[in-house]
């Protein structure tokens, strides 16, 4: 499962990011499905993952932005929750089109209103997971419930700590990996993670009881670590971004997709490596998530095989 956000996408892509007071004139826009949850989801459905989404919409119309998209894509709606009180979610996405990268503001909406009764209902189909899903775009309350129910049923939990924020540590203890950025692993463990610093962040995430840490690093790579050996992977040199706004939630779905597959925590990140450089080669999020066959004829090509 894949318990996360919703919220819908405006994305706006202009030759650069506005000054202070300056308005830009843009060159596309585009509104669609986002939010890191949703987005995980999607990608973990289209790689190949059994998959169950849960996210909660308001009563608006923007929340049938995700249904339609649901339907569209074959996803299951059975886990998806609503407020009668409060909007769906919204974010607003800059586009630089000379270099692809993004500034994202983001309005949470009903994803930030997870209740006790929303619970209650998930609660059974996340028992029956073999692996959970989260980021830190649902309330705090709601997670760090989710995350003890999980545990106590042993099902394996998986945090991509973002957007950055500061944790209670006792959060980390029994999480089955966590996954979170350069700049989300220097936030959360105070270490920075250049040259021998992901080793020292990974011990900080062990010694608090994580079993498995993967710390993305942009350009260079992935870094991973099982507790008893770690590697770098690196990325496609080949690779042209065209938008990296979904990258990282591109490469969370992949790795759990491969999980799912029995693969184990270094065959996951090398199939989510893949995944996220896929999807860095279209435009938006959700929908920049490639489908199964799109990975596997990567995989088979020239390019793919290192």
């Amino acid at each position: 499962m894949v318990l996360g956000s919703f919220v819908v996408d405006l994305m706006a892509r202009s030759p650069h990011f506005p000054e202070k007071g300056e308005t830009v004139k843009s060159s596309f826009f585009k509104m669609g499905p986002g939010g890191k949850g949703f987005n995980q989801a999607v990608a973990a459905g289209r790689a190949g993952a059994d998959l169950r989404a849960a996210i909660k919409l308001g009563r608006d119309e923007f929340a049938q932005v995700a249904l339609n998209w649901m339907e569209r894509d074959g996803m299951d709606q059975s886990n998806v929750c609503f407020s009668e009180t409060v909007p769906t979610g919204a974010a607003l996405i800059m586009v630089d089109d000379s270099t692809g990268q993004n500034m994202i503001s983001v309005f949470l909406g009903a994803s930030d209103d997870f209740n006790q009764a929303d619970l209650e209902r998930l609660y059974p189909e996340i028992e029956a997971c073999d692996y959970l899903l989260l980021q830190l775009e649902i309330n705090q309350w709601a997670l760090e419930r989710v995350i003890a129910f999980a545990r106590e049923k042993g099902v394996k939990v998986i945090l991509n700590p973002a957007p950055a924020a500061r944790l209670p540590e006792e959060l980390f203890n029994g999480l089955f990996a966590v996954i979170p950025n350069e700049v989300e692993a220097k936030l959360i463990t105070g270490i920075p993670v250049k040259e021998a610093g992901c080793e020292e962040a990974a011990r900080w995430f062990f010694d608090r009881g994580v079993q498995n840490v993967v710390i993305t690093l942009g350009g260079d790579g992935v870094y991973v670590n099982d507790g008893v050996k770690s590697r770098r992977v690196p990325v496609y040199a080949s690779t042209k971004a065209v938008d990296t706004t979904g990258a990282g939630d591109a490469f969370c779905g992949g790795f759990l997709a491969a999980l799912g597959e029995g693969r184990d925590v270094f065959e996951a990140v090398e199939f989510g490596n893949v995944v996220g450089n896929l999807a860095v080669r279209k435009i938006g999020t959700s929908p920049a998530m490639p489908t199964r066959e799109e990975i596997d004829a990567f995989l088979n090509s020239e390019e793919g095989r290192r």
